[in-house]
């Protein structure tokens, strides 16, 4: 009943939102002559932030419509070149000149926790001057009807491993967060059957390989109650009339709930400067914040079997560290990875996933060559500035961009040796 009510709240609060945004356009209409004063600029503040705190956020839009790729602009387009129910493969075409040399192919497998893959956009942007870019566009499960069938962890590694497919032999794959686990898990089934496909690194950031290490409250929340517990009090059913009526589900605001709680007073504080930014007329910082938390409070909901699957085999029996996971009954055996390089990321001041957690997949994949793995702490950022921001763009991105670029040569090269033999 709880996800019914939360659809009722909203359907209720349109009108007053028409209103309260109707009565923001009068105020803040330059025609108004009230627009500029004091008073003006309070009311039409104060109605924009009821509005927007009041409103349903939808999916986002990557936005990137260009990109600088050896010192000239060139022309981006999307392109969805591979589907499924649960998720769609996009490409970011990039407008090159003939002829010019290939660049590496990168797949970054955005998280599946809540938000939807426009929170990468600043991960693909840096990315796009130096690499073919791919992402994994996860759909909401509320949107999916029922009889396109279940979606669990061992769907998604699946799924990363039809990508890479797609993508073709030498690739590269990101793993940012919650698919750190995934992605892992992906590449030592490919090694196991010797797949063409296997990609040439990977990279996994911010992730929850080893949850025992460094426990986070994130981490600790899933140790203190038993896996009924979360099927019972944060499981709900998709309402009616969405396209996945009847889906179970775990909804994306319950999750939002989550975040925002842990740092409820950064959000509050934030929304204070907000109103007080509009009240000045400081149009620049304000739309700052529009840009963050139309992306932030943006958020899907994940089927109840992946998110139940993700809690027991990440968070409860740490089973990929302990050597003991399964996909479809195959053991997940991390210490078979011998070809594909490893980078492993994280942040210093990371509350989601703690320090060392990542790290530890450099542990668990002992038979990868000194030569081929690296891991890199980047200084005074969390989990968010891994991924985004000035610092990953500065100093995170060139050093992925390097990795890919170095092992897009050595996989090159053993290719042409296992050729020749």
């Amino acid at each position: 009943m709880f996800y019914q009510l939360y659809e009722m709240n909203h359907a209720a609060m349109v009108p007053v939102r028409a209103a309260a945004d109707a009565a923001r356009l009068f105020f803040a209409n330059p025609l108004n002559p009230f627009a500029e004063t004091e008073l003006g600029r309070t009311m039409a503040a104060s109605l924009e932030v009821f509005e927007r705190m009041t409103r349903r956020y939808g999916k986002p839009a990557f936005g990137l419509p260009e990109t600088v790729v050896d010192g000239a602009p060139v022309a981006v387009t999307e392109e969805v070149i591979w589907a499924k129910p649960f998720c769609n493969l996009l490409r970011f075409n990039r407008d090159l000149p003939k002829g010019r040399a290939p660049d590496p192919k990168i797949l970054i497998v955005a998280p599946m926790s809540g938000h939807y893959a426009t929170l990468l956009r600043g991960t693909v942007e840096a990315l796009l001057p130096h690499a073919e870019v791919y992402i994994a566009d996860w759909i909401d499960a509320r949107m999916v009807p029922v009889d396109q069938g279940h979606f669990d962890l061992n769907d998604y590694i699946d799924y990363v491993i039809d990508m890479l497919h797609v993508i073709g032999p030498g690739a590269h794959v990101i793993g940012v967060c919650q698919p750190s686990v995934p992605v892992l898990a992906a590449v030592a089934v490919m090694e196991v059957r010797q797949d063409e496909a296997i990609p040439a690194s990977m990279v996994l950031m911010g992730g929850p390989i080893d949850t025992r290490i460094n426990p986070t409250a994130v981490n600790k929340l899933a140790k203190e109650h038993p896996l009924e517990w979360f099927q019972e009090n944060v499981i709900m059913t998709v309402p009616w009339p969405q396209p996945g009526f009847m889906r179970r589900v775990y909804p994306g605001f319950l999750q939002l709930s989550g975040f925002m709680s842990m740092n409820l007073d950064r959000h509050v504080t934030a929304h204070q400067d907000f109103y007080e930014h509009l009240v000045k007329n400081d149009g620049e910082s304000a739309e700052k914040h529009r840009e963050f938390y139309d992306e932030y409070l943006a958020v899907m909901d994940l089927t109840e079997e992946f998110y139940l699957q993700t809690v027991d085999v990440v968070f409860m029996k740490h089973s990929l560290p302990m050597g003991q996971m399964m996909h479809r009954s195959v053991h997940v055996d991390t210490t078979s990875i011998r070809n594909v390089a490893l980078l492993t990321i994280e942040g210093e001041n990371d509350d989601i996933s703690g320090l060392g957690q990542t790290q530890a997949a450099q542990t668990i994949c002992p038979n990868i060559p000194d030569s081929m793995r690296l891991h890199y702490i980047q200084p005074d950022v969390g989990h968010y500035g891994v991924f985004n921001g000035s610092r990953f763009r500065q100093e995170i991105a060139p050093r992925i961009v390097e990795f890919a670029r170095s092992h897009t040569k050595a996989a090159a090269k053993t290719s042409a040796k296992k050729s020749k033999a």
